[in-house]
């Protein structure tokens, strides 16, 4: 089986560079052209399956990428954003000591109380990724978020902590392979620059 992780396209929150979290943004216009490019970068791709938050950015992202209709893409609650709590919203640059700390070294920093902690994260990603390991598909897309993507790219990784903690740009694609019990990193698909700023 091909795990293929994508992260959501750009919406306004993004390009206002604010914690989006839970709040449900819908893409841009800048957004949904990256998940159109992101479709063409991968060729013909068919998929046997497309799995998304249920965020309607990440919902848009997967059935654009995943050539299926926004009716047939398969939500799933584990792989909706972090929790950021009382930082929703909030600039990157002005969320705090403790919340700037715990998201650039989360290893050395605990969770500001209201923000989803590592364990939480690595839980849902664990969980939806047993899941999905039993069905029978060769191509599975699943379209998430920036935070727990971390979680499911470390599972994916086989971290030893569980994270894998380099930041994905928008409708970034990251592919893995899971096979008799093991996961392997393939390749990645990134947007050209001009898609990007």
């Amino acid at each position: 089986m091909k795990i293929w992780i994508a992260r959501h396209g750009q919406t306004d929150l993004n390009q206002k560079r604010r914690m989006q979290g839970l709040t449900d943004c819908p893409l841009n216009e800048k957004g949904i052209r990256q998940a159109h490019q992101s479709r063409k970068n991968i060729g013909g791709v068919r998929f046997d399956a497309v799995y998304a938050s249920p965020l309607q950015r990440a919902r848009l992202t997967g059935s654009i990428i995943g050539g299926v209709d926004l009716t047939e893409v398969i939500v799933d609650d584990r792989l909706v954003e972090v929790d950021f709590g009382r930082y929703e919203q909030r600039k990157y640059y002005l969320m705090g000591p403790a919340m700037a700390a715990y998201w650039a070294f989360p290893r050395r920093f605990p969770a500001p109380p209201t923000v989803e902690n590592l364990d939480s994260m690595r839980d849902r990603a664990a969980s939806f990724l047993r899941d999905l390991e039993r069905k029978d598909y060769d191509n599975v897309l699943v379209a998430c978020h920036g935070g727990i993507m971390r979680a499911l790219c470390g599972r994916l990784e086989e971290a030893p902590d569980g994270l894998y903690w380099k930041r994905a740009a928008n409708c970034e694609i990251r592919v893995y392979e899971y096979k008799n019990g093991k996961h392997r990193f393939l390749k990645s698909y990134s947007l050209p620059k001009s898609f990007c700023s």
